[in-house]
């Protein structure tokens, strides 16, 4: 069993045999959370590299098109409505 320590700065180093079991490199960012057994770290999976041709139209809209200035008056009213019923 590997051992480490928490430094003055709170960083902890992960053993270099446990880096290179699951493969992490530097940079990669984890969620900390706190459990009854101690402290689990789960590796963050970042979204890969996409283009536009593999996004673009991917949330179909059947209407007309609206103006930039149609859509910010719509997100103010929902702010308002949502902020009515206590929302936010």
């Amino acid at each position: 069993m590997d051992t480490t320590r928490l430094s003055s700065k709170g960083q902890v180093i992960l053993p270099k045999s446990v880096r290179d079991a699951r493969s992490w490199e530097v940079g990669t960012q984890f969620a900390v959370e706190d459990v009854p057994e101690g402290v689990l770290l789960r590796p963050l999976k970042p979204f890969g590299v996409s283009t536009i041709e593999e996004v673009f139209g991917c949330l179909k809209y059947t209407g007309s098109p609206k103006s930039v200035g149609q859509m910010k008056k719509a997100i103010a009213r929902r702010v308002r409505e949502r902020h009515g019923r206590g929302r936010y």
